[in-house]
Order: structure tokens, then C-alpha cells, then sequence
């Protein structure tokens, strides 16, 4: 069942959906004929392949009906009134506010029009004019709203290791996002009622307001929000960081680990109250209630958190495993483990293309395989607490060793004081500050002696993450790496005799020692990643990698560096040894704090002015005309500004650092946001300026990409990165129309996502939208001309 949905997610184009509801019915009469019909010998694997087809048959079918539900791509960047519902927590930003709106009604010019049922929108404060700078209101759950909206399909960034953003939205329920029109030409958004829809939210909002009434310090307030309430937005990023470095991070959400926990404790509760009335358990076993009453409070709990995948995967496995339990017949092991994954996947076939989901289920199934024959524990209390601690030490060793190889291919970075943190959080986060966080609930000065808790453990958790060498990063390992090293490490962990679990060791050795390709001498490679509305560019030689441009912030928490460029470059395992920002505009600059963190001897090259703020982070070298340098038998050549400093008063697109880079064979010119009078300089003057690939000036702005400069470059190709439907317009008609005049294909980072390009192979672009491609990804439309 698992290998069907499995391949289903594979597809990058839906099949027809008669398809999948002609496979469905058939493997399930066929499910029915084989399982009293067939001989026994071939029986068990014609019915796992009739359940694969099954599973993947019901997949693909309801991804049809989802998918014919999706935005109308005519209604996109239309003003469009719409009345509908908050149907969840709003969170709010230094930008405004961002929430999910169930709707009710929409119309179009005074016509009804069909959106999805649930969109994702955000309300800036004004797009334009006087309202510019209105702060929108304290929305809450169950209010009904009438607004104008604009709206777009669901898109994201599409890089290679980079989280998928469109993937997020689909299994949210989520097929549009946009924004509340709020312009001095717009309607007013209207309240028009508040309703009891949407009760459990309304509940969450109430209580996420109390704490932060209760306690002062916001960062603190946010971890108890993200714990009582499931608000992982309300976590401080600085925090975030801690608890990512320290491996931590699945306990500072209502992870499975604290849904299982609180079952556990419920059923222990339930169970030893039944126990107290004779006529209960004639009725019913108290185990069996114990079951039965730790899963269903578990799924209270579960539903109060704000019902997120992880814990909605979490309550399905244990309401399979406790019927299992109450069952006649004493199950083994994998059967239990295999059965709850089966219907995980049944009910939620995209979980697997999650890390969440590996990481959950490779946990239990190592747990499950690497436990020791049980043992009747200690009589004396102390002897007891030592036992558990040995058991809690034991598993947690197991699973940091199982999981690191993982981890690896999953986020290239694993924490090296994980164990020890999780040692102290583990017990610490779901035995004290879960249980005050939730006793808060109905007596709130409880949330003081939680946010202390919480104080004393970041305390703990900042201290190691400061430690030297706290994290490890390599590149990501290919897939059978990974499986190779997961096995390696369950060897080691086996309760066997050293002579077998040292067999491990040979299995841990490729992904540990996994290296990632990189050219050749003389060669080189060049990804433009997919930032949005910016320019980030890696530019890799044999031993060396430059960056130019590192992206625009993406609000006061995130950046295009975090988000984007520090997974990328982790991933490919490079050591940047100088990165380049062309100029001052914060969709050149706005990922660089992030990236020259993680990049501590990286060289910084710029036309940035005294007193910028990031040279409080590191020195720079001012870029200028003349400027050249060779690598691994690749020649770097700066091409502009000729002037020493940008003019008082003057435009930082005009001093944007020129970059040629090139092999004798193969060039790439990397233009930055020079204008018509910058390029006509340059074509005038003394350089060479002929390259094979041209990243298009200024995001394909009309002022830019002259048709002399682009006479003068005669690129073969050209990149362009700009957003998906941006407010500039980028690229601008009559800017693409001149490349397509001259045969010059167009790879546009809305539609190709990370466009990778190769010395050795100069005419072509490989496009990660299309290498990447799945089903739920956003199809756009242009290509330019034979580009993307």
C-alpha cells in the first residue's frame, strides 16, 4: 500500500481521473477474489500488489477532485469581493496580518464567480496611498468579513533541497493566496458578524491571548503559544535557531512525541479510574478503556493544538495501535508498525513526501527493532528511576545514531550535542512545561512558572549551541547512502554480540563520507536560485564557489538567505570563498546577514557605502572596474563601477558590480540592476562584454536591456529572476519581446525555478521546476520563446 501511493507521488502531471477510478475499483474486486480464491504460495504478493495499486488509485483520485477545485487562472490579480469566514488563527507580523478565510461568495464585476473553499490571505496595512500605513484590525476567528481580495495560484520557491512551499499549501487544503485590497479606490473591508463557526480556533485564539497577557517577556510567551496552543509562528527566529542547533526543534511544536506523551499519561489516568469501580470492568476491561480514553483525549488534545499533519498522523497511529492492542491475538511487532504506517498513508498519501513522516516512523520502527527482551522492572523506587533513566539514555542513543545518516539527507546538518540536549529536554519539556502550559489553560498564573521553565531550559539549550563544532553539516547524500547508514546505525544499536553490531560500521561510511560533485578544472557551473523578486547566483569552479547577490528579505524573520541559499549551499556542500553584492537594494542584500553567518571566511566584494549595517558583520572590498582574479583555470573579471564610490544622491542600481566570468570557451555575464546608461558604457568601452548566458539586468526591467548592450553581449541564452506575478511587472513586455526578436531564449525564475547551467554543456539550462516537477506544482504558462 505504502509503494503504490509512493509511486503515485512520483508523477509530475495527474493522470486522467477515470484512470485511477478504474485502478481502484479493479485492485479492489481483485482484492475481494484473492484473498479466498488464490493459492496460498503467490497469494501474500498479489495482494500487496493489488493494495499498491489500490492506494494508488485512491491518491491520484483524490487529488483529481482537489486539483478540478483549484483557482480559475483567469480570476488571477482580478479585484474580486469576497465574503467568507476566518477559519483559523491570524498571525501577525511587522507586515500585517496573515490568516486562512473559508469562502462563502465571491463576485467579479457584479457576477458570482467560484473560488476555492479556503484561501490563504494577508492584510498589509494598504497597498496605496493615505492607508498606506493602517495597521489592520485584531481579526478573529469565526468572524465573517466582506472584502475585495487579489489572488494568485499557489507558488513558491522551487530549489534543489529547498522546502516545498506549493506542497505545504496542498496539504493544507490551501489553492490560492493574495491579499486584502485596502487602497483609497477599494471598498472597506467590512466585519459583517461574528459566528460560532470555526468554535475550537476561536478557543485557541482566547487562550494564545491570555498568555501573552500573562507573560511579559514575548519570547517566552511565544514558545508557551507554540506549545499550549500549536502557534509555531509566535517562536522568536533567534529562538528557532537554538533549538534547530541544539535538535531540538520537534519539541517546541505539538509534535508526535507530545501527543504520544499526553495519551500515555491520559490512558494511565483513565485506566486507573476504572479500576476503581467493579461494575466498569465487568463492563469493559480497564486496559481496554485506558486505550480507548488515552487515544480519544489524545485527539482532543491533538484538535485544541490546531490539528497540524504531524499530530493528526500521531493520533491515527495510535488508534491503530490501540485496537490492535485490544484485539484477541498478540500482534508482533512490525505488523503493529506497518499496519499504522499503512494508514497513515491511506489517509494522508502526501505525508510521505514530508521529512516529518521518515523521521516519525524510522524512529518507532528502530525503537521497535533495537529493544531488548522486556524485563521485570526493579521493585525499590530508586532503583526504578535508574532504570528509567537507563531505558530514556539507551532509546535516545539509538535513535540519534538510526536517525543522523537521515538527517543528513534530509536537512545536510545534524546537531552534535543532540543527545545530550534532548537528554535534559525531553523529560523537561513534556513532564513540566507542557503540563503547566495546559494546567495554565484553567488557572493562568501556571503560565509564569511554565515561561521560568522555559527560561531555565533556553538558558541550558543557548550554552550548548554555543559549544565549538555544536552542529555538523555535509552534503546531501544520495537516497541509498542514506538507507545504507539507517541500517548501519540499527546494527550498531542491536542488542547483539559487538562481533555483529560492528558490521554497521562499514554501512554509516558513505553518507559520512559522501562528497558532492563539482566540475572539473577549467570548468565551471552556475545556479541562479529561485529568491523571488531578486538576485542570488552560486557560481562553482573545482575547489572554489562565489555568490553573487544574496536575495531580498522576506519580512523581519526570514530572509532569501535562511530560507533559500543556506540550505542550497549546505547541500552541495560548498565553502563560499567570496560573495559579491552587486548594490544596496535589499532584493540584492537582504539574505546576506544569514549567508555571512553561516560563511565565516567568505570574502565580501561590494559597492555597498560607509556605514551600511552590514559592514558591522564584515569588512568589505569595494568592487571596480579592473578587478580580475583566476580559479581552478576560470577567469573572474569586474567590469563596473568605474568610480571609486556611488555619487551623493545617486541611484545604487548605477553602481551595480558588472561580473564576467569565463573559460576561454564558455562566459556568463552577471549584469546586476545597471540601467540604459551603465550598459551603453560598458558596450562602448574597452572589455569584453560576448557571453553565452546574461543575467538579465535588473530583473527584465524597460529600463534596462538595451537593444545595443544586448547587440553588444550576444548571449545565447539569458536568466531571468523575478517573482511570480510581481507588482514591478518584471519582465516587462517590450524587454522580453527584444530578446525573442534575437532568438535569445528566456529562463524566468517564476517558471523555471533554479536555472542550472554547465561550461560543458553552454546551450543548455536545466530548470529544477521541470527536473522537480510533481503534480501539485504550479504550471505558468510563458517560456519565452523556447525558455521557461
Amino acid at each position: 500500500m505504502v509503494l503504490g501511493a509512493a509511486l503515485q507521488l512520483q508523477q509530475a502531471r495527474l493522470s486522467p481521473a477515470p484512470w485511477y477510478v478504474a485502478g481502484t475499483l479493479a485492485a479492489a474486486v481483485l482484492l475481494a477474489v484473492l484473498a479466498h480464491a488464490a493459492p496460498r504460495w503467490w497469494r501474500l504478493p498479489a495482494i500487496l500488489a493489488c493494495a499498491a495499486l489500490l492506494s494508488a488509485g485512491l491518491a491520484g483520485w483524490r487529488a483529481c477532485a482537489y486539483a478540478a477545485a483549484g483557482l480559475d487562472p483567469v480570476l488571477e490579480g482580478r479585484d474580486i469581493a469576497v465574503t467568507g469566514v476566518v477559519s483559523a488563527m491570524p498571525q501577525r507580523n511587522e507586515a500585517g496580518l496573515r490568516f486562512r478565510f473559508a469562502v462563502e461568495s465571491a463576485h467579479l464585476e457584479g457576477r458570482a464567480v467560484r473560488l476555492p473553499p479556503r484561501v490563504l490571505l494577508g492584510w498589509y496595512g494598504g497597498t496605496e496611498g493615505a492607508d498606506a500605513a493602517a495597521a489592520p484590525p485584531d481579526l478573529r476567528p469565526g468572524e465573517r468579513w466582506q472584502w475585495t481580495v487579489r489572488l494568485k495560484a499557489p507558488h513558491g520557491h522551487v530549489n534543489p533541497h529547498g522546502f516545498d512551499y506549493e506542497l505545504w499549501l496542498w496539504e493544507q487544503g490551501l489553492q490560492a493566496t493574495g491579499y486584502v485590497r485596502t487602497g483609497p479606490r477599494d471598498p472597506r473591508p467590512q466585519r459583517v458578524a461574528s459566528t460560532w463557526r470555526h468554535p475550537v480556533e476561536q478557543a485557541r485564539h482566547r487562550v494564545r491571548a491570555a498568555i501573552h497577557a500573562q507573560v511579559a517577556d514575548p519570547a517566552l510567551a511565544g514558545v508557551l503559544a507554540a506549545l499550549v496552543a500549536g502557534d509555531q509562528g509566535a517562536i522568536d527566529r533567534d529562538d528557532w535557531d537554538v533549538f534547530r542547533a541544539t535538535g531540538v526543534a520537534h519539541l517546541m511544536s505539538i509534535s508526535g512525541l507530545h501527543v504520544t506523551m499526553f495519551a500515555w499519561m491520559a490512558a494511565a489516568v483513565v485506566g486507573a479510574a476504572w479500576r476503581r469501580s467493579t461494575r466498569l470492568c465487568l463492563a469493559w476491561p480497564a486496559q481496554h478503556a485506558g486505550l480507548a480514553g488515552g487515544v480519544l483525549l489524545a485527539a482532543g488534545y491533538a484538535l485544541f493544538s490546531g490539528w497540524g499533519v504531524p499530530a493528526q498522523r500521531t493520533v491515527l497511529m495510535l488508534g491503530v495501535a490501540a485496537l490492535l492492542r485490544m484485539g484477541a491475538r498478540e500482534w508482533p511487532w512490525p505488523w503493529v508498525w506497518l499496519l499504522a504506517c499503512a494508514a497513515v498513508v491511506l489517509a494522508d498519501p502526501w505525508a510521505m513526501a514530508q521529512a516529518g513522516f521518515w523521521l516519525s516512523f524510522v524512529a518507532v520502527g528502530v525503537l521497535f527493532a533495537s529493544s531488548p527482551p522486556a524485563a521485570e522492572p526493579p521493585r525499590a523506587r530508586w532503583r526504578r528511576l535508574l532504570h528509567a533513566a537507563r531505558a530514556l539514555l539507551r532509546e535516545q542513543w539509538v535513535v540519534t545514531l538510526a536517525l543522523t545518516p537521515l538527517t543528513l539527507l534530509l536537512f545536510q546538518q545534524v546537531s552534535l550535542v543532540g543527545l545530550a540536549a534532548n537528554l535534559v529536554a525531553i523529560p523537561w519539556v513534556t513532564l513540566v512545561v507542557t503540563p503547566l502550559g495546559l494546567l495554565g489553560v484553567v488557572a493562568p498564573p501556571l503560565w509564569n512558572a511554565a515561561a521560568l521553565a522555559v527560561d531555565v531550559l533556553g538558558a541550558v539549550l543557548r550554552w550548548l549551541a554555543a559549544l565549538p563544532l555544536a552542529t555538523w553539516s555535509a552534503p546531501a547524500p544520495p537516497l541509498w547512502a542514506a538507507a545504507a547508514g539507517v541500517v548501519g546505525g540499527l546494527l550498531l544499536a542491536m542488542p547483539a554480540p559487538w562481533a555483529a553490531r560492528l558490521a554497521g560500521l562499514p554501512l554509516l561510511l558513505p553518507v559520512l563520507l559522501w562528497q558532492a560533485p563539482r566540475p572539473p578544472p577549467g570548468e565551471f557551473e552556475v545556479l541562479a536560485a529561485d529568491v523571488g523578486q531578486g538576485n542570488a547566483v552560486v557560481v562553482r569552479t573545482a575547489t572554489r564557489t562565489l555568490l553573487y547577490d544574496t536575495g531580498p528579505a522576506l519580512g523581519r524573520e526570514t530572509d532569501a538567505g535562511q530560507r533559500v541559499l543556506v540550505p542550497l549551499l549546505r547541500a552541495g556542500g560548498d565553502t563560499v570563498d567570496t560573495v559579491v553584492l552587486s548594490h544596496r537594494d535589499s532584493d540584492h542584500t537582504g539574505g546576506a546577514a544569514s549567508v555571512l553567518r553561516m560563511q565565516p571566511r567568505a570574502l565580501l566584494v561590494s559597492s555597498l557605502e560607509d556605514g551600511h549595517p552590514l559592514h558591522a558583520l564584515r569588512a568589505s572590498l569595494r568592487c571596480a572596474a579592473g578587478q580580475q582574479w583566476e580559479w581552478d583555470g576560470v577567469r573572474f573579471e569586474m567590469l563596473h563601477p568605474a568610480g571609486a564610490a556611488l555619487p551623493a544622491g545617486g541611484k545604487p542600481n548605477a553602481a551595480s558590480c558588472v561580473l564576467r566570468v569565463g573559460n576561454g570557451r564558455a562566459h556568463v555575464l552577471l549584469a546586476g540592476d545597471i540601467e540604459k546608461a551603465q550598459e551603453a558604457a560598458l558596450a562602448s568601452g574597452p572589455a569584453p562584454l560576448r557571453a553565452d548566458v546574461l543575467l538579465v539586468p535588473h530583473h527584465g526591467s524597460k529600463t534596462s536591456s538595451s537593444a545595443g548592450f544586448l547587440d553588444a553581449v550576444r548571449p545565447s541564452l539569458a536568466l531571468v529572476q523575478a517573482g511570480y506575478r510581481n507588482r514591478f511587472g518584471h519582465p516587462a513586455p517590450e524587454v522580453t519581446e527584444r530578446y525573442v526578436q534575437r532568438g535569445i531564449p528566456l529562463f524566468a525564475s517564476a517558471h523555471c525555478g533554479a536555472a542550472y547551467w554547465d561550461s560543458r554543456a553552454p546551450g543548455q539550462v536545466r530548470c529544477a521546476r521541470r527536473a522537480l516537477a510533481r503534480y501539485w506544482h504550479h504550471l505558468a504558462a510563458p517560456d519565452y520563446k523556447h525558455g521557461a
